[in-house]
């Protein structure tokens, strides 16, 4: 059992913050628990000082929703610089974040963001680890809502290896949590889901066991400029990937009951 620690998590009230406060509370943590919903902005700084005073370690788990590139891109770059200036002041040991797998070369869109954001945190004074995640379970829902029109949804092309954000958040923590690896030279540490899926595979899945009546259809995007990446497994994890269940099949069935 690793002693106790004072961290705080940024973002803690999103799809994976919630979780991430969840596991740190279960083990006993301290917890700072912030978001905008209680006065802490990352992208502005205000309140962030405050938030992070005697915290040992950050997780960040924030996120925007614009999915557009220069937006998130601004959200990102300005929460990292925001987190190593009032993190160095506070005396904070160092930011735990999390990333996306396989987003070296996005240039558009929010994984051009997230590698941005990396490029930034890189910037600071702050140790960093950085923990590249495959999509989320969760994300798919999201996806076929934005696809949607009329009674089919459109998801795009994209192979990937889906992975509950409840198991990310808990890999998170072990990272936190134990001491700081002595080099970060290397390949960013990754978490997958167990077995690639696609995009419009797991959405199937989803209205089936919803019992929506939607036909899934994937399509392929030509003026996306990630179109590459997005078909030709660059997505999927790497062989130094930790893999950890549920499979999405296995999520959606403990998180939406059945149709009769």
């Amino acid at each position: 059992m690793n002693a106790s620690k004072k961290i705080a998590v940024a973002g803690a009230t999103g799809r994976l913050g919630r979780h991430v406060v969840d596991v740190l509370n279960e083990q006993g943590h301290e917890v700072v628990a912030f978001s905008r919903a209680n006065g802490v902005d990352i992208e502005t700084g205000v309140g962030l000082a405050e938030a992070l005073a005697g915290v040992d370690v950050v997780i960040d788990a924030s996120s925007t929703p614009s999915a557009d590139r220069d937006v998130a891109t601004a959200f990102f770059t300005a929460a990292a610089r925001n987190l190593h200036e009032a993190g160095t002041q506070a005396g904070v040991e160092r930011l735990v974040v999390v990333s996306i797998i396989g987003i070296d070369n996005s240039v558009s869109g929010y994984n051009a963001a997230k590698l941005a954001h990396e490029q930034e945190l890189a910037k600071g004074p702050l140790p960093v680890q950085i923990l590249r995640a495959a999509q989320f379970h969760e994300l798919v829902e999201v996806m076929t809502q934005w696809g949607t029109q009329g009674e089919v949804a459109y998801l795009a092309n994209m192979r990937t290896q889906l992975v509950a954000a409840r198991t990310v958040a808990e890999k998170l923590v072990e990272l936190a949590v134990h001491p700081a690896p002595a080099s970060t030279v290397g390949p960013f540490p990754e978490i997958a889901g167990p077995r690639p899926e696609t995009m419009a595979g797991a959405a199937a899945v989803l209205v089936a066991r919803r019992g929506d009546a939607i036909r899934v259809q994937e399509v392929s995007d030509p003026a996306n400029p990630d179109r590459e990446q997005f078909e030709d497994g660059t997505l999927l994890p790497g062989p130094h990937a930790t893999l950890a269940g549920p499979t999405f099949a296995e999520w959606v069935e403990a998180t939406y009951p059945a149709v009769g």
